[in-house]
């Protein structure tokens, strides 16, 4: 028998991975020369109806090889043909030809190969190549398709819906634009993840190689996790050295068990790895999890072998978690699956768990069995080689058992698909986040004010508020908050009530309500007289509600039935303090079928004094916090979010006046001799080639050219060094304002030029009219894609550092929560008798920088600064840019797996 692992595997030359939507893992790449003996074998061996859908008629041996010459030319602008590979096989090509590289539109060809028919391969081919053909120039890919090919119909439509008939030839064209429908492609991503992960989150049968017969050992423990946790499938140890382990029955090798196998957990030295990822291969594994480590975590040696590893795993359709991790869990009745060494087994629950480390994800889960918190899902990413949190987040998007998602990250494989993955799931389901790295250690620094801004955290901070995901500083703030969004409705507004027997905690609360988005209004005079009268011996009847040491059971549901039924709260907190003269017990089941009944408000509890509190209160689980500081803070967390799922997405509007081609030939153009930083006139170009308004400037090299440009522009006016790289102009004389005079001018220049680099010139424009100064800009990073910044301008910049990033593309309401956002947003609306700003004005430049820096992501950095903002519009008083050549960049749309 030849082993699996020692089958060739076809050259890659810039090949992917990518998820049928079974599941599976094909490999897309280029067609190749030698690929035509394994297309050949694929047309012969097809249905002769599958080839008549193809080759409308019959299709004999001269057809396909003129098939397949054609297919594996050498690709151009042209002509492109790629190829998809399950196991070493070629199952699957698609192809475009066009006359001309000038046309816009290509023929395209599309054929997969029988057994393949149904998973989902055809669309992933067309989507590569659409992907290929727009680097080309191509918008639109054309083909022909008979009306009986109902399976090549219904892949045109889920790409496009433009499909029409041609009644004179009998045949249905097809229009597929090659510009990809972002949430369709992403909705297709998911589903794909989604039943890629069964596998290994559900499995039916699990081996665990490496479980030796000592207890303490990795193997051994994660095996007793698996028949103490009840796990319902069947379970199989691999030791070739026992018989049984555990109390289970022992094989020697994968090769060797009795029946299928979906997982295999793997606790052998990394050097044996790969041999055990070839046997489960052979026995049909789907999934595997790799304990054991000495992988990337070790070095370069490591890192290879782990590429190694995941490049052999992919090739026999095998997702991989880890290496280097501590397991998986599943709570879900019907799996109760522990594949893991972490001590003890967690509650089940809704909370779904992912961290990248190993310690804190034991931590995470003990804290949040000691809270009372239940998990649904927890997944040890380790070195994340192929599984990542991408992956975790489209299955948790339709797991019913899965209610929030919890995150520790350390970095982002491709950010920009994070982006939108979480965002959708976020519409569904809260998404916390524990992101680490926010020293200064990490910062980098630029040579504009954009770029220093956009350091590392706050760009992911940025991500974070566009996706709707609930960042917070700690495993125990994340846990806090997830309690709350577990268990409780979405709060309908910021209104708490705080209800309690211990005075000063309850002013903690209401204190620790000020710093975010709740409120602790005070009541009506009727809900106050109300109160007065139900509870008489109270020490306040405001809010909060100090009820005294010794209130009674009585008191605290008379009380707490008022605040429900008044319609003025939208958050309950009670905070109750054990004392002698008191009975916390019966407070606590006095008040419990009140908050149980009252299904749409949610509620938090405070016990402090008892040696052993509750940590969840009655059948809706109002979670029981040490202090109130937790407590608030936690319902904050649930107040932000639930306004953020209230709010619509945001559109991507109509830009008029844009002119993409000349902005692209002048950004080409700058690039060959270099790109880098760019004089004035260059930038000038490319900004107004997207409408953005700037101030008339005149560039100049010599002191009389300044001069004359002064004359032209009309007196005052101000010279200012041309030099982009000169950050802080103003603090080393980089800038002369108000000139009224030749004399000044010829001044003015001579001492600009000396301030930065002579040679760059000075630029001379009219004196900007007076307005709020801003900041704006764009910086492009190779993992997350361009980021946009607005914030205070002119030499307040880096003073109040009052600064919002948003990464693109950006929508309507991004560009108008950036503004509203800041510190100074008063300034903009009228403060203490100025006139309000041209608000829209502003949304509008920052969109079309937006537009700017998703089509030419080779702005590396671009500086206005200051903008102006009057009530008549905005300005841009100066601009620095910088151009770089982009390099090899995750996708933003494209289905792919991360490279290992």
């Amino acid at each position: 028998m030849t082993d699996i692992a020692d089958a060739p595997r076809a050259a890659v030359h810039g090949g992917v991975d990518a998820l049928t939507a079974d599941g599976g893992i094909v490999r897309i790449r280029p067609a190749l020369p030698q690929d035509e003996p394994a297309l050949r074998t694929m047309y012969a061996s097809a249905d002769p109806d599958n080839l008549r859908m193809r080759f409308f008629g019959l299709a004999g041996e001269s057809t396909i090889m003129t098939e397949v010459r054609r297919l594996c030319r050498t690709p151009g602008p042209c002509h492109a043909a790629v190829v998809a590979e399950l196991a070493g096989q070629v199952v699957g090509v698609a192809s475009f030809e066009r006359t001309s590289p000038a046309d816009r539109r290509a023929e395209f060809a599309v054929f997969v190969g029988d057994a393949e028919h149904g998973r989902g391969i055809g669309t992933l081919l067309l989507e590569h190549l659409a992907a290929v053909a727009r680097k080309e120039g191509v918008d639109e890919l054309l083909g022909e398709v008979l009306p009986t090919n109902g399976s090549m119909i219904r892949v045109a439509r889920d790409l496009s819906g433009r499909v029409f008939t041609r009644f004179a030839d009998g045949v249905l064209d097809v229009g597929l634009p090659t510009v990809e429908d972002r949430d369709a492609v992403d909705a297709r991503d998911r589903q794909s993840g989604h039943a890629s992960l069964l596998p290994l989150l559900c499995p039916r049968s699990v081996a665990v190689i490496g479980a030796g017969r000592a207890p303490g050992g990795v193997g051994h423990e994660t095996l007793r996790g698996l028949t103490e946790s009840g796990y319902t499938g069947v379970v199989y140890a691999v030791n070739p050295h026992a018989t049984e382990v555990a109390g289970v029955r022992a094989y020697p090798s994968l090769r060797t068990l009795p029946g299928p196998v979906d997982l295999v957990v793997v606790a052998v030295p990394a050097s044996a790895v790969p041999g055990v990822i070839a046997d489960a291969a052979v026995a049909g594994a789907r999934a595997a999890v790799v304990l054991s480590a000495g992988f990337g975590e070790v070095g370069a040696d490591g890192r290879q072998g782990q590429a190694a590893l995941v490049d052999l795993a992919r090739r026999h359709g095998i997702r991989l978690v880890g290496p280097n991790c501590i397991g998986i869990l599943n709570t879900d009745a019907k799996v109760r699956l522990n594949a893991s060494f972490v001590p003890g087994h967690p509650l089940p629950g809704g909370l779904a768990v992912a961290s990248q480390s190993g310690a804190v994800g034991i931590a995470l889960l003990d804290h949040a069995t000691r809270s009372g918190c239940g998990i649904s899902t927890f997944v040890s990413l380790g070195n994340k080689a192929d599984v990542s949190g991408n992956d975790l987040i489209s299955y948790w998007f339709d797991d019913p058992h899965t209610s929030a998602v919890a995150l520790y990250l350390e970095s982002f494989g491709n950010p920009r698909k994070f982006a939108r993955f979480a965002r959708a799931l976020a519409r569904r389901k809260p998404v916390l986040a524990v992101k680490s790295g926010r020293s200064a250690a990490g910062q980098r620094a630029g040579a504009s004010h954009t770029a220093a801004a956009a350091a590392p955290d706050a760009t992911v901070s940025a991500l974070f508020a566009q996706a709707g995901v609930i960042r917070v500083d700690n495993i125990g703030e994340l846990l806090d908050a997830a309690r709350v969004l577990v268990d409780q409705p979405l709060p309908r507004g910021g209104r708490l009530a705080v209800l309690g027997n211990a005075g000063g905690f309850n002013v903690m609360a209401a204190d620790a309500a000020a710093g975010g988005r709740l409120t602790v209004p005070a009541p009506t005079p009727e809900l106050h007289d109300l109160l007065r009268h139900l509870a008489p011996q109270a020490a306040t009847h405001d809010n909060p509600l100090d009820l005294g040491a010794a209130a009674t059971p009585e008191a605290f549901a008379s009380a707490a039935r008022t605040l429900v039924d008044s319609g003025e709260v939208d958050l309950l907190l009670f905070v109750v303090a054990a004392t002698r003269a008191n009975d916390v017990s019966a407070i606590l089941a006095a008040l419990t079928p009140i908050v149980d009944a009252a299904t749409d408000l949610a509620a938090a509890a405070v016990v402090v004094g008892l040696e052993a509190p509750p940590r969840v209160l009655g059948a809706r689980r109002i979670p029981v916090f040490d202090l109130p500081e937790q407590a608030v803070r936690a319902l904050d967390h649930a107040v932000r979010y639930a306004d953020w799922r209230r709010e619509p997405l945001g559109l991507q509007p109509d830009l008029p006046g844009i002119d993409f081609e000349a902005a692209r030939a002048t950004v080409e153009g700058a690039l060959a001799v270099g790109g880098g930083w760019q004089p004035y006139p260059v930038a000038e170009q490319i900004l107004r080639a997207y409408g953005i308004p700037l101030l008339n400037s005149t560039a100049v090299t010599d002191e009389d050219s300044a001069v004359g440009a002064a004359r032209a522009a009309g007196y005052p006016v101000a010279v200012k060094s041309a030099d982009p790289q000169l950050v802080h102009k103003t603090d080393v004389g980089g800038v002369h304002l108000h000139l009224t005079g030749e004399d000044d001018v010829r001044a003015a220049y001579r001492a600009v030029t000396a301030a930065g680099d002579p040679a760059r010139g000075a630029l001379v424009q009219p004196m900007a009219v007076a307005g709020v100064e801003l900041v704006a800009g764009v910086v492009h990073d190779h993992l997350f894609g361009s980021v946009v910044m607005t914030g205070l301008g002119g030499v307040q910049t880096d003073l109040f550092d009052d600064r919002v990033l948003r990464l693109v593309p950006m929508t309507d309401l991004d560009a108008r929560r950036m503004w509203r956002s800041l510190r100074a947003a008063r300034l903009l609306t009228g403060f203490r008798g100025s006139r309000p700003v041209d608000t829209g004005a502003l949304e509008d430049l920052l969109l079309r920088l937006g537009r700017l820096a998703e089509d030419l992501p080779e702005v590396a950095e671009l500086d206005l600064n200051p903008v102006v903002a009057r009530a008549d519009g905005v300005v841009a008083v100066d601009a620095k840019l910088r151009l770089r050549t982009v390099d090899a960049e995750p996708d933003p749309v494209l289905r792919q797996l991360r490279l290992p």
